[in-house]
């Protein structure tokens, strides 16, 4: 994925109900339609069900750095970002 700087609008799903609210700039009722469709369903039951991140694997990795246990390489870490995000200059 490469960031360009254009925004877009987006669905994004509500925590409290696993429901989606649509962005102000999108008529309500062109969202629902979308929403409704039986293909969207059962993509946005698994997306809900998905945690936001794994913690227990994130302290797992933040621990075994802190004892040595995985060795840490800043130079290829930049290497990687720059690699993902693309080159500006």
């Amino acid at each position: 994925m490469k960031i360009t700087g254009v925004s877009t609008p987006s669905i994004q799903l509500n925590p409290q109900t696993g429901g989606a609210s649509a962005p102000a700039a999108v008529p309500a009722a062109a969202t629902d339609a979308v929403l409704e469709s039986s293909v969207l369903k059962p993509a946005q039951a698994a997306l809900a069900a998905l945690p936001d991140f794994d913690a227990a694997r994130v302290a797992e990795l933040r621990d075994a750095l802190a004892k040595g246990e995985l060795p840490f390489d800043a130079g290829r870490l930049a290497g990687a970002i720059q690699r993902f995000h693309g080159s500006k200059g």
